[in-house]
Order: C-alpha cells, then sequence, then structure tokens
C-alpha cells in the first residue's frame, strides 16, 4: 500500500462511527438501514437489512458526517415468495431482505432511529426516535459520551386508539400503531393537520394540538420525535457534540 492510499485508509478509518444494534426482544427482528443517497457521498459497507436473532448484537461503522440516516426493525418477515415491501408484518421495504438503497425506506408503522451525524465542530450531531412514520417496537437511541438518548419503551401497539391500531399478528395481538398521518383520518393527506401539509405546513400551522392522538404518543414516550415539529417540546430532537465523535446503540425491546 503506497503512502497516499495508507494515508486515505487511516482518514477514513478515523472518520468512522460505530453504530451497534442490540436486539434486546425475545424474537427475532429483521433490522435495516436507510442512508440517502443524495447526501451521502459515503454510505456504510453493512447490508441496508439483516435478520437478528433474540438477544444479538450487530456493530458496523458509519461515516462520521453521516446525514439523513435511519435504522429501524421489522416484524414476521418470510422472503422466500415475493420479496419486498410486503414481506415483513411491518416495516417492510422494497428489494427484501436487503433495502433497496435508493427507495428502501421502509413501509410505516415503523418506529425510527434517526441520525445527522457532523464532522464540523461548530455543528452537533442530531438524533431521535421517531414516531412519526407510527410505532413497531419499542426502541432506545443512546450513545458513549453522556449525551442525551432518544427512548420508546413502552409497548404501544395494545392501547393503540382504535383508529390507528395494527397490523396484527397471527394471533389477533397489534404490532403496530400508526401515525394519524399514515392512517389518514382526516381523509386528505395532501391537506392535512395530521400530515403537517397544504395549509398546515408550516410550524405555526401545524401545532400539536392539531395532531390527532398525539398526546397518546408522546405521554407514552416523550423522549421521542412525534409529528413534523415536534421539536418544540423540548424533548424530541438530541444532539452531542461532534468534537465527541460519540458513538450510538440502538437498542430494540430495551
Amino acid at each position: 500500500m503506497g503512502i497516499f492510499a495508507t494515508l486515505a485508509f487511516l482518514v477514513t478509518v478515523a472518520s468512522a462511527r460505530t453504530i451497534t444494534v442490540f436486539n434486546n426482544c425475545p424474537f427475532t427482528i429483521w433490522p435495516a438501514m436507510f442512508t440517502s443517497p443524495q447526501l451521502n457521498p459515503v454510505i456504510p459497507s453493512q447490508p441496508t437489512g439483516w435478520e437478528q436473532a433474540a438477544f444479538a448484537t450487530v456493530s458496523f461503522t458509519v461515516p462520521d458526517n453521516w446525514a439523513a440516516a435511519r435504522i429501524w426493525g421489522r416484524r414476521n418477515c418470510d422472503f422466500s415468495t415475493n420479496p419486498g415491501p410486503n414481506s415483513c408484518l411491518d416495516g417492510g421495504c422494497n428489494g427484501g431482505l436487503v433495502c433497496d438503497p435508493v427507495t428502501g425506506t421502509g413501509v410505516p408503522p415503523a418506529t425510527l432511529a434517526e441520525f445527522t451525524l457532523s464532522n464540523n465542530p461548530s455543528v452537533p450531531d442530531n438524533y431521535d426516535v421517531s414516531l412519526v412514520d407510527g410505532y413497531n417496537l419499542p426502541m432506545r437511541l443512546a450513545n458513549n459520551q453522556g449525551c442525551p438518548q432518544g427512548l420508546c419503551g413502552v409497548d404501544l401497539g395494545p392501547n393503540c386508539p382504535a383508529p390507528l391500531q395494527g397490523p396484527y399478528d397471527s394471533t389477533g395481538f397489534p404490532v403496530g400503531c400508526k401515525s394519524a398521518c399514515e392512517a389518514n383520518l382526516d381523509g386528505n393527506p395532501g391537506n392535512s393537520p395530521n400530515c403537517c401539509t397544504g395549509q398546515y405546513s408550516t410550524a405555526a400551522t401545524c401545532p400539536p394540538s392539531g395532531v390527532a392522538y398525539y398526546s397518546y404518543f408522546k405521554n407514552n414516550c416523550p423522549n421521542t420525535y412525534v409529528y413534523a415539529y415536534d421539536e418544540s417540546s423540548g424533548d424530541a430532537l438530541f444532539t452531542c457534540p461532534s468534537t465527541s465523535r460519540a458513538d450510538y446503540t440502538v437498542t430494540f425491546c430495551p
């Protein structure tokens, strides 16, 4: 390896952060990851989807300027026939087991860990646990630098309001809770206070009080990002100094 190649390799290694995914659920899940190709010239080498047994841990590195990225879990998957977004009971993606790198963002409802990491000393990492696409698994997003954590440690499925509840497994147990937007409660997703679209497309015109069942999600999981403008809650979007070079752990069923 030449000196310039060696230096490039060292810079790449030095610029990496470690992401650990821990499945603390007593059942197999199929984690998935999406890295925005428009915003990331370098993407992680970790596959965009994999099977992970109960209590198993998977770790991989990502660029320290990883932008607009997400990790979520999929439940009750079978990729043996017609692999695609409907191969899982919830959280499925285009591509089947390995999500399509361009269109494989996941099918709601799905609890999301979201990241925009920074290598700029004046710009912090931003991260959250999001319920904007609904809920399908409890999740904690923690780090090794003592920065705040995102957390939804409650199973929101069983007590989910009836208009949002589902899908259901073969026993009739609800393994998901849709957002009011995904459930299309007001019948017009293009101009909706639940989706913050149309005439409701700003923080001023889309307050949490106008989002149906906002309090169900926020009261149960206060340290999550519940709807499009949830920054106003003060407990939705978290930061960690980029100079700390934090590593992050996503735990399902914490």
